[in-house]
């Protein structure tokens, strides 16, 4: 049953509304650089009525910086829900609005994400700027390919809930980012091991655009042991893990298991599992294995 849709086309400088209506901008601020902010994200700033912030008191610091005045509204996951309906009241009365997180790009991990959504079904226009992203800048300088990757954001908390995500992504083709937070990352890095195996190829970036900017590459392996050793990690954390470049098939995923069992009971596996006949389950194994059918055959009848 084909779902009702309404095509939207917005047209961010030039629409209909433009004028009676307010623009929600989203503003990237600096990871750590104050250079790093654009002239048009400061223009951006003076110019809104209002800029919904993360945190006031940190963003504050950044509008002193740059001597803007614009008046701030705090707006973060805590109060998200009961904020958006007045961000969208404000907007629909013809307020200019800039949302900004703590550091980087708005709506990533963060409830940007949310205001966006119901932006755009009041029919509102949505201006995104370019600008910092922790994930984007540390993947450029992994070594890792960036012909395609994807972003993972942080990890679930809970034990068994990450390890059911990180098995997921086992056979996961592309440059995986994450973020994390330095006090887990020892652990998340040992679970990856356990996941990925010790000799896939991750990247740790660690207080990106700063002073003590520090890029750590190896194995999982080589990785877990530094990170055992040196302990005492701080700062802001993305890294970055290999895609699988030789993804398991089911097939041998099943192999691998069966191996495990001795070539008689490979053969009841298939004429159990597979409904096979004992004849056709010793070709079967005989294929998988690259053992010779006679042998196999042998083995089965313990001959």
């Amino acid at each position: 049953m084909r779902r009702d849709s309404v095509l939207q086309i917005q047209h961010s400088f030039t629409g209909p509304d433009q004028g009676t209506k307010g623009t929600l901008y989203l503003v990237p601020t600096p990871i750590g650089n104050l250079e790093d902010m654009t002239f048009r994200a400061v223009n951006t700033l003076k110019t809104v009525d209002v800029i919904l912030a993360e945190d006031t008191r940190n963003t504050q610091k950044l509008l002193n910086h740059f001597d803007i005045t614009t008046g701030q509204m705090s707006y973060h996951q805590h109060n998200s829900q009961s904020r958006i309906p007045q961000i969208i009241e404000m907007l629909e009365a013809g307020q200019n609005i800039a949302q900004v997180s703590d550091a980087g790009m708005p709506a990533i991990s963060d409830p940007g994400f949310e205001l966006v959504q119901a932006a755009i079904a009041a029919n509102l226009t949505v201006v995104p700027l370019p600008g910092a992203n922790a994930a984007l800048t540390g993947l450029i300088a992994s070594g890792l390919s960036t012909d395609q990757f994807a972003f993972i954001g942080f990890l679930p908390r809970k034990k068994s809930e990450k390890k059911a995500f990180l098995d997921n992504l086992v056979n996961f083709p592309y440059t995986m980012m994450f973020y994390e937070s330095p006090f887990r990352l020892g652990q998340t890095l040992e679970d990856c091991q356990s996941a990925f195996g010790p000799d896939r190829q991750v990247v740790v970036v660690r207080e990106l655009t700063k002073k003590f900017e520090e890029i750590t590459r190896g194995s999982l392996a080589d990785l877990v042991a530094h990170f055992d050793e040196n302990k005492t990690i701080k700062g802001e954390i993305c890294f970055y893990i290999a895609g699988n470049d030789d993804p398991s098939t089911d097939e041998s995923l099943l192999q691998a298991a069966l191996d495990d069992m001795p070539i008689k009971e490979q053969v009841q596996w298939w004429e159990t599992h597979e409904s096979m006949s004992t004849k056709d389950a010793i070709k079967q194994v005989a294929k998988q294995t690259g053992i010779n059918k006679r042998e196999v055959y042998a083995k089965y009848h313990e001959i």
